[in-house]
């Protein structure tokens, strides 16, 4: 009895049942992706012209973006009570939304509707908050592939909120807001004590790389199942018993992770943190873990960087990491003699760690948001009109795209994580070359929207997601290799605020007011046909028909100019790759050599 209940203990500190349940709840947490799905009923049954609902998307995004109060509490209180917040704000705002758009309670202004968006959306922000901090702290070594798979879950919760929905078999589309009010805060109450970091978080195991090999797989054929189901419920009429089953497998595949936990503790001998082997010095140093030694060598390394030529940057990695040891040497021996005196410059360098007020004032923090800006920003605009742009192709089942984004949106943030480690683990080459990539892939997907070739909505969703998807495994773990990791909440949350304000300015302003032109447009020759055939009675044509914009034009003019946008990020994204080669080459070239 006393070595089951050692073995049940060790279950409960493991490191990897917190990661498991931080997935979870981050499955259901990205709800802010399934408003191109809740988005036409809100429209329909408040009267609510295209301009009109986006700005419910803008404050939506807003919502979504907006963490420094959930960074704040979440220094101050246990991450549960982070999470409780979160859930009853998820609770209040789409709970409220629902009784409005049902008729049980009263219609409330349109700023007051944008308020209780913003409300119920930015419950997101603190169970992003508890899930990254806990799991970056038990999984230091593994930084990349822990923020891809937690965010990816984010990112495909709109696929499975809407799978949930379709079993359900509501008798109305309003419900699927009820759902998204109440499902998610019962996963975060049941499961907000597991979410905090455990003993002996700083350790690394051999069971570490088949583990995430193992999730990874999960990973995969999740994505490929629920492609596969959302297909064929879109191509072939398929029975509400089938339905459920899909549903009920799509449960298990959910559940599987757990295997992890369960594994490590029941089947290998429990061992107290203390007693496991630390990471080996190098490993400490692939980790961001600083060693003793560190703050004394560092002030010789920023005076390296100062004083070295100009052309041993221009070397390649190994002849420059051998010049620069021999500048270090030099330095350090002549400061030893009293030859030299160093001093430290004001502010730190590049890969030190920054506050949020020493990073506004560098350039490189300055390219990371507006590449951001200009290519999340189109990426989530196509996100938030998903349903129009369904409609305007001629496509009825706009629950399929939302659902087909979510999941391309989920495989590049697992994909994005782990390929641009990749790239600066084996390459020593700039992580911001992989945003680059994923931006010029979204300027070829607006493009195909734009078009509204056949099968551009497939086409599209899957290049959009993809793309948009790859910014937020990368962003983050950019950020904290060139700003380091002291203060990186607060670095991150003023980054995410690139997101709402590039959809402020391309769906609030670029696509509502063309839509509504073109909308307008259709109406007034619909009008003129009418006439011209003398159908045309008082009171025939409706205020709604007249919003409702059909074909490619619609969106044509706005997707064009958010493919630009995203060839300009991907510029942007290539100069501070250039500006930044030296600083990877000796974050990771020691590594390689």
């Amino acid at each position: 009895m006393g070595r089951l209940k050692e073995r049940f203990q060790a279950f409960v500190n493991n490191r990897w049942l917190v990661f498991v349940a931080a997935m979870w709840i981050q499955s259901c947490a990205g709800v802010g992706y399934i408003f191109g799905s809740i988005s036409p009923v809100i429209k329909s049954s408040l009267n609510y012209n295209q301009r009109q609902l986006s700005k419910l998307g803008v404050a939506k995004d807003l919502g979504d973006s907006v963490g420094f109060l959930a960074g704040s509490l979440s220094d101050r209180l246990p991450l549960w009570g982070a999470l409780l917040v979160g859930a009853f704000q998820n609770l209040i705002g789409y709970g409220w939304v629902w009784l409005i758009v049902t008729g049980r309670a009263p219609v409330l202004p349109l700023w007051a509707m944008c308020i209780l968006i913003f409300v119920g959306n930015n419950g997101e922000t603190y169970f992003n908050t508890a899930a990254l901090v806990s799991c970056v702290q038990n999984f230091p070594k593994s930084r990349g592939p822990v923020v891809g798979i937690l965010k990816g879950f984010a990112g495909l919760s709109g696929a499975i909120l809407t799978q949930i929905y379709t079993m359900i078999n509501f008798p109305d589309q309003a419900s699927l807001i009820f759902m998204i009010a109440v499902g998610p805060a019962m996963v975060v109450i049941a499961l907000m004590f597991i979410i905090r970091p455990v003993g002996g978080h700083r350790q690394v195991r051999p069971s570490d790389g088949l583990s995430f090999t193992f999730i990874y797989s999960v990973c995969l054929l999740l994505a490929a199942y629920l492609m596969g189901v959302m297909l064929l419920e879109d191509l072939v009429s398929v029975s509400h018993t089938l339905v459920t089953i899909f549903t009920v497998i799509l449960f298990f595949l959910l559940v599987t992770p757990i295997i992890v936990p369960i594994a490590l503790s029941f089947s290998e001998e429990p061992k107290d943190p203390a007693e496991e082997v630390l990471l080996s010095k190098s490993e400490q140093q692939e980790a961001g873990i600083p060693e003793q030694s560190d703050q004394e060598h560092e002030v010789i390394f920023s005076e390296v960087e100062d004083e070295k030529p100009v052309e041993v940057d221009l070397l390649p990695a190994s002849e420059r990491q051998k010049r620069i040891a021999q500048l270090q040497a030099e330095l350090f021996q002549a400061a030893a003699k009293g030859a030299v005196r160093v001093k430290r410059k004001r502010g730190p360098h590049r890969g030190e760690d920054f506050t949020l007020m020493q990073a506004l004032i560098k350039a490189d923090f300055w390219l990371i948001f507006f590449s951001l800006l200009l290519g999340s920003g189109s990426g989530l605009t196509v996100i938030d009109n998903l349903g129009q742009m369904s409609q305007s192709l001629g496509y009825d089942n706009t629950h399929i795209s939302v659902s087909m984004i979510s999941i391309w949106n989920f495989l590049g943030r697992v994909g994005g994580g782990y390929f641009s480690e990749i790239i600066v683990r084996d390459h020593a080459y700039p992580r911001p070359v992989s945003m680059a990539v994923a931006q010029l892939v979204m300027a070829v997907g607006h493009v195909f929207f734009a078009m509204g070739w056949p099968g551009a909505m497939y086409i599209g969703t899957l290049l959009i997601g993809l793309g948009y998807g790859a910014h937020w495994a990368i962003v983050p773990a950019a950020a904290s290799e060139l700003f380091g990791l002291k203060k990186f909440g607060a670095l991150y949350n003023f980054l995410t605020l690139a997101n709402p304000a590039g959809s402020l300015v391309f769906s609030g302003v670029i696509a509502s007011s063309i839509y509504d032109h073109e909308a307008e447009k259709q109406a007034h020759q619909h009008h003129i046909q009418l006439q011209m055939s003398g159908l045309l009675f008082s009171g025939f044509y409706g205020q709604d028909e007249v919003l409702k914009c059909e074909g490619s034009v619609c969106f044509f003019l706005t997707s064009m100019i958010m493919s630009g946008f995203c060839v300009i990020a991907a510029v942007l994204s290539m100069i501070l790759v250039y500006r930044t080669k030296t600083v990877y080459a000796n974050l990771y070239g020691k590594s390689r050599t």
